[in-house]
């Protein structure tokens, strides 16, 4: 038996537009994401000569084959024809769930990472991707990570360049948003503002972090936020206290705020700790 480690990371949309809805019933996304330093740690067991389980330090989360680590092992020995003899997969989770940060496909992509390196990488980086692809929308960036434009329904992938340096807070509230329900009330609406990816792009080129902040957009963060007017509160401790810009990750409802300097983001904390126990500072990776 040999047991795998690798590290999951959590994604932030920089930017978020849907351009409607495929033949397929999916959505065709553009979407400028980023990788940040919280992150669930997975280990897995390979050759137990016992049937494959999931461990997990959430006991909300599936430990069985609905869980997309244990899909994307699934997927990955299927697609390779390789045979592991029983797995164990451990994830201690620490990226919030239902909060628009990727959790779950950070932990199928850093599984799939892992098998592919025990396995001697018969799959190239963009091969991995393309296979974590049939696991779920996010999943193929989370194998990839950094700063990339995603399009289609997530299976595209383009590099950017890096983030600038920087320090993020991120906060979820105690709810959470309905995905579907949000996709299909954006079906019935007028999209008033929509990202302007070129400028986002521009501002990464020329490493100008007031520029990244100002083009900082999500289509779907003014139907949560009227839904839910706590996140103008949130937005507004973060504007408060040193925010360069801030806005609604995924389909929420986690919030973010891009600051310069950790003494920002620690001041931040304090002032949302009480409130909202669930605050975090992170780093670009």
């Amino acid at each position: 038996m040999e047991t795998l480690y690798e590290e999951a990371f959590a994604k932030l949309n920089l930017t978020l537009d849907v351009l409607g809805k495929r033949q397929d019933g999916y959505h065709d996304l553009k979407s400028i994401m980023q990788t940040i330093s919280i992150r669930d740690s997975i280990e897995i067991d390979v050759g137990t000569g016992k049937p494959w389980k999931l461990l997990c330090t959430n006991a909300g989360i599936p430990a069985d084959e609905r869980n997309l680590a244990w899909k994307a092992a699934r997927i990955y020995c299927d697609a390779l024809q390789k045979d592991p003899n029983g797995l164990e997969i451990r994830i201690e989770k620490r990226i919030p769930v239902e909060a628009g940060l990727g959790g779950g496909s950070a932990d199928a992509a850093a599984v799939l990472r892992a098998l592919n390196r025990y396995y001697g990488n018969p799959l190239s980086i963009a091969a991995l991707a393309e296979l974590g692809a049939s696991v779920g929308s996010d999943v193929p960036f989370c194998v990839i990570g950094g700063t990339a434009e995603v399009t289609g329904r997530g299976e595209r992938i383009r590099k950017l360049p890096n983030m600038p340096d920087c320090v993020f807070v991120v906060c979820k509230p105690p709810f959470s948003a309905s995905t579907p329900e949000l996709y299909r009330m954006i079906d019935e609406r007028e999209i008033a503002l929509r990202p302007d990816h070129s400028a986002m792009e521009s501002a990464l080129l020329e490493g100008n972090l007031e520029k990244v902040a100002e083009n900082l957009c999500n289509v779907f963060d003014p139907i949560v936020t009227s839904d839910h007017l706590e996140l103008n509160y949130i937005k507004s401790i973060f504007n408060s206290y040193g925010s360069l810009g801030q806005q609604m990750t995924g389909s929420g409802s986690a919030v973010f705020a891009i600051v310069e300097e950790f003494e920002y983001a620690a001041v931040i904390c304090n002032m949302l700790k009480e409130n909202y126990p669930m605050v975090y500072i992170a780093k670009p990776v």
